[in-house]
Parts: structure tokens; C-alpha cells; sequence
């Protein structure tokens, strides 16, 4: 399975919006266009790079039954936050594909930081 940028924003969204104390299951996680299986997957790789704390697959006949996932670590608030603005994350899109970036972690993370950067300089210089 490919990972899928796209969705992956849109976890982290669910997962901040909707954690409270203890995880969220797969019927909490639900993202339109998306099956479970797809949804499942992207949690795991996103417990695997550290962005959130826990992540628990639970299988019957060698496939994904159900699975919970913890809340958004410091890093996974970190990333959410540098795309977290439509604005942000088209341009960042935008950059990735213009300049033939692969589109992995690093490089939403470092492009990311660089417009809002070059936004923050260009909002006090304006002031």
C-alpha cells in the first residue's frame, strides 16, 4: 500500500479533534473515500514515525478487524500544526510537485516551515 499524504493530514485532524483521555478506534477514525484497512495502515506508519503515541491492530482471518490509535505526540502536533492552513499545505503541495520532491515527511515538514516562515517575514515587515 502507498502511503497517502492526503489522508494522513486528515488523521491527525481526527485525532486532535476528537481525543479526549484514553485512544480512538477504527469506528471514531472514519474518513470518507477511505476504507478501514487504508485508515488502519495510516495510523500504523504514523506510530511509526513517532507522530502518534500508540497504535494497535487487531486481526481475524488475516485482516484488519478493528484498531486504536493514541493521541498526537509533541512531533505530531508539531507537523499538524506547520500544515494544519489550507494556504500552508497548497503551497507546500504546490512546491513538492513543481520542484520534483518526493513527497515524504521531511520535505512537508522543512517546505512547510520555509512559507511560513517566509509568511511571518513578510507579515512584520509589512507592519
Amino acid at each position: 500500500m502507498q502511503r497517502d499524504m492526503e489522508l494522513i493530514r486528515k488523521i491527525l485532524f481526527v485525532i486532535e479533534d476528537k481525543y479526549v483521555d484514553t485512544w480512538l478506534g477504527s469506528n471514531d477514525i472514519q474518513i470518507n473515500g477511505y476504507d478501514m484497512k487504508t485508515v488502519g495502515y495510516h495510523c500504523a506508519i504514523l506510530h511509526d514515525a513517532g507522530l502518534v503515541s500508540y497504535y494497535k491492530g487487531q486481526y481475524g482471518n488475516n485482516e484488519l478487524q478493528f484498531f486504536g490509535v493514541g493521541r498526537l505526540t509533541w512531533d505530531g502536533h508539531e507537523l499538524l500544526d506547520k500544515i494544519k492552513s489550507d494556504t500552508v499545505w497548497n503551497k507546500t503541495k504546490d512546491t513538492i510537485k513543481k520542484k520534483g520532491i518526493p513527497f515524504v515527511l521531511d520535505a512537508v515538514k522543512e517546505i512547510a516551515t520555509a512559507i511560513t516562515t517566509a509568511m511571518i517575514q513578510t507579515a512584520i515587515t509589512g507592519l
